[in-house]
Formats: structure tokens, C-alpha cells, sequence
């Protein structure tokens, strides 16, 4: 019993200890992905590091092309504004188009660029034919296009309605009516806003630029002040976004507004309508200022004339209106983003495409930009626009609601007009009638 015990305690004593110098099984199992999560988490930072690289040198590129655009004229940040209005309508319906190539529905696509064509041509022709009067009055098949307006783009959308009734098939009619629904909200949301941020552009270039520079001014300031300051979350939809954030950008936006309407009302290209599509930053008319361009002096109440001494104040009445636009740049035109972002978690996607590299799509850029274009259109409206009527409009009125013995007499009655004032002579005058009896 005794050597039996010894030999066993022999066999124990004599086992190697290779713990330390052999890794376990589990060891080795463990190893193995600390080593891959270090390259993950080094791919991951060589990730974001490309990425702030690529995002940093197209935003320069984009700040560059639209700086180019705004000295090349209001025809070519007409043309820019129609090329984003189709590339983000492109988005959006493409977010649904997908199933019904899926379901093999057939026409889906092109009658939804068939809806847009005919919607441009309701809301845009019009403003074109200003400055095209000579040729299309000239040419009997263009004016036909000019007096008919409505009832030809009354026709179009009847004709869309009906092949769009036409390609119902069975087993897909929620379907077909739900895309149906998508296209007319696109219609509204992009199209008409792009429209109104065309009529903006004719006003005088200060109205496109100043509103979308605010919105840029008050995403940059809302991100800067969010790292800074931000620790109560604002939205739920978005939540990277901050109260902090928010008011902070509105207060930025506010002062910013001051510095750019104070220098783009000193250059008669920014302020002035547009007279001709040719014109740019080196070729451009001279206008009368409409009068928010002016410095009016206001009265002071007497308790701040008593506490300050001053009886009177300058100042242009833009300063007001801009800060009125700043206003809404910074606390409701947000919500066109929060409303892009939702769709994209309803879609279950980080962005709405990859046509701007580092900056996704199209719409992940100027969510904002149509609620604000639309804003300002209606502003300019109802408390700046000094007159609604224009030449333009006046000859079409002419053309549309008078017969042709009428527009003679119109005619006649300009002519005599000028003679008064001493423009026409009284020779020409007698030749002008001579040859409208004739």
C-alpha cells in the first residue's frame, strides 16, 4: 500500500506544467479576433478618414461650380435649378419604382416623367415666353401654344389620366394607386417649389441666393453649436439634432442675414429682375431699386428718444425682411430635412443616392432649399412686390383678350401717346397710320 501510494504521488509530481508555455485552446480561440477587431476598428477609421477627405473636396467643388453658375447669369441658375428639380424628383420616385419593376407593371416609369413634362410645361412655359415675345408671337404655331396654355396642359394631365386608368392591372390596383399618389406628391413637394424658386430667379437673384445661403449658414452654425453646446435632444426623427444646436444657428443666421443683405444690395446684379436671359456678372442692366432696397428714416417712440437721444433712424427696410427669412431659415425650414429624413428610415436608407460623392444624393443636399424657395416666393408676394404686372404680361393680356380691330386701335392710341411726347413725329405718325388702314 505504501509503494502504491508512493508510485502515485510520483506520477502527479512528475506531470509537466506546460500551462505556460502552450496556450490553451481557449486562448487561441480568443486571440483571434482581438487581432481581427483591431483591423476592423483601423479599416473602419481609414473608412471615415476617406470619407471626410472626399465629402471636404466636393463640398469646395460644389461651392466652386455654384459661385461660377451665379456669376454666369440667371439663365444658367435657371437650367441648374430645372437640373436638380429632375434629379431629385429621379430620387424619390426611384425609392418606388423598384417594386413595380418587380411586379412588371407596365409604363410605370415613363408615365411618371410624362406627369413631370406635362406639369413643367403648365407652371414654367409662361415665364419663358417673356422673354422669347418676338419669336413666338412672330410664328402662328407658337402663339397657338401662348393662347391655348391652359386648355393644352388641361389635356395632357386628362391624357395621363386616362393611360394611367388604361395600365390598371388586376391584383396590383392599391399598388398602382399608391405610386400614383407618389407622383403627385413629388409633383407638389419638387416640381411646383422648384417652380417658384424659377420665379425668384426672374425677380432678381438676391431672392434665390440670400435664402439659400441663410439655409447653408444655418445647417453650418447647427452643426458647430450641436458639438459645442448640444445636450437636450430636439427631435426624435433626427436624433443628432439639439435644442442647442438649434438656437444657436437661429442667432447665427440672424447676424449673417445683416452682413449679406447689406452687401448684395449694393450691386444692382444681384437686385435688379431679369430683363433678358443673356445677361451676367460682367454684362447687366442698371434698374430702378424696388424701394426695400432704399434707406427709409423712421421716427423714433419719445421713451427711446429720451433714452437714447436719437430722434430718427436710416436703414433699408431689406434688413427687416431678411431677418423675417432667417427667421424661417433657421426654425422651419429644418423640417424639410427632418421630413427627407424620416423617408429614408421609412425606406430603410442612409441616403437618397450617390450622385454628389462624400454627400449622397441630390435631396440629402436640398431637402431644405424647396420649402425655403417657396417661403420666400410667397413673401416677395404679399409684402415686397411692389407691382405684379410687367411687360410681359401686359402684351399677353393684349394678345389673349382683344380682337385684332381692337389691337389696332391700341395700337393707334400708343402712337398718338408718343407723338404728345414728342417721340414720334408728326410725319412718322401719319406714315404709321396710313399703313395700319391700309
Amino acid at each position: 500500500m505504501a509503494q502504491s501510494s508512493k508510485k502515485d504521488n510520483s506520477v502527479v509530481t512528475e506531470k509537466p506544467d506546460t500551462s505556460s508555455k502552450t496556450p490553451s485552446i481557449n486562448n487561441v480561440k480568443n486571440s483571434k479576433p482581438e487581432k481581427e477587431s483591431s483591423k476592423v476598428v483601423v479599416n473602419e477609421k481609414e473608412k471615415k478618414k476617406q470619407a471626410f477627405i472626399t465629402r471636404t473636396i466636393w463640398t469646395f467643388v460644389m461651392i466652386g461650380l455654384f459661385f461660377l453658375l451665379l456669376s454666369s447669369g440667371h439663365f444658367a441658375l435657371i437650367l441648374m435649378v430645372l437640373l436638380f428639380q429632375i434629379l431629385t424628383f429621379k430620387e424619390i420616385i426611384g425609392l418606388v419604382s423598384e417594386p413595380a419593376r418587380d411586379k412588371k407593371i407596365p409604363y410605370n416609369r415613363s408615365l411618371n416623367w410624362y406627369f413631370v413634362a406635362a406639369t413643367w410645361y403648365y407652371l414654367d412655359f409662361p415665364s419663358f415666353v417673356d422673354f422669347f415675345q418676338d419669336s413666338i408671337y412672330s410664328n402662328k404655331y407658337l402663339t397657338l401654344l401662348v393662347l391655348n396654355h391652359k386648355f393644352i396642359c388641361y389635356s395632357l394631365y386628362i391624357a395621363g389620366f386616362v393611360f394611367f386608368v388604361w395600365t390598371l392591372k388586376k391584383g396590383y390596383y392599391k399598388f398602382q394607386f399608391a405610386q400614383l399618389c407618389v407622383t403627385h406628391m413629388a409633383l407638389l413637394l419638387i416640381v411646383f417649389q422648384a417652380h417658384l424658386i424659377i420665379s425668384n430667379i426672374l425677380r432678381g437673384i438676391i431672392w434665390f441666393f440670400l435664402p439659400a445661403a441663410l439655409v447653408i449658414v444655418n445647417d453650418v452654425f447647427a452643426y458647430i453649436c450641436g458639438i459645442t453646446f448640444g445636450r437636450t435632444q430636439l427631435i426624435e426623427i433626427s436624433p443628432k439634432k439639439t435644442v442647442e444646436g438649434f438656437v444657436g444657428a437661429w442667432i447665427c443666421t440672424g447676424i449673417a442675414t445683416i452682413i449679406f443683405s447689406y452687401i448684395l444690395s449694393r450691386s444692382d446684379y444681384m437686385i435688379c429682375p431679369a430683363q433678358n436671359l443673356s445677361t451676367h456678372l460682367y454684362n447687366y442692366p442698371h434698374c430702378e431699386p424696388n424701394p426695400v432696397f432704399i434707406p427709409h428714416i423712421y421716427q423714433l417712440p419719445q421713451n427711446i428718444i429720451d433714452l437714447t437721444g436719437w430722434e430718427i433712424i436710416s436703414f433699408r427696410p431689406l434688413y427687416f425682411h431678411t431677418a423675417i427669412l432667417a427667421t424661417f431659415a433657421s426654425l422651419i425650414a429644418p423640417f424639410g430635412g427632418f421630413f427627407a429624413s424620416g423617408l429614408k428610415r421609412a425606406f430603410g436608407i442612409k441616403d437618397f443616392g450617390d450622385t454628389i460623392p462624400g454627400h449622397g444624393g441630390i435631396t440629402d443636399r436640398f431637402d431644405c432649399q424647396f420649402i425655403m424657395g417657396s417661403f420666400t416666393y410667397l413673401y416677395y408676394q404679399t409684402f415686397i412686390s411692389n407691382s405684379n404686372l410687367n411687360l410681359g404680361k401686359i402684351l399677353q393680356l393684349a394678345i389673349i383678350n382683344l380682337s385684332t380691330p381692337q389691337l389696332i386701335q391700341l395700337v393707334k392710341s400708343l402712337m398718338r401717346y408718343l407723338n404728345r411726347e414728342h417721340v414720334i413725329p408728326d410725319d412718322n405718325l401719319s406714315a404709321i397710320f396710313d399703313l395700319l388702314e391700309g
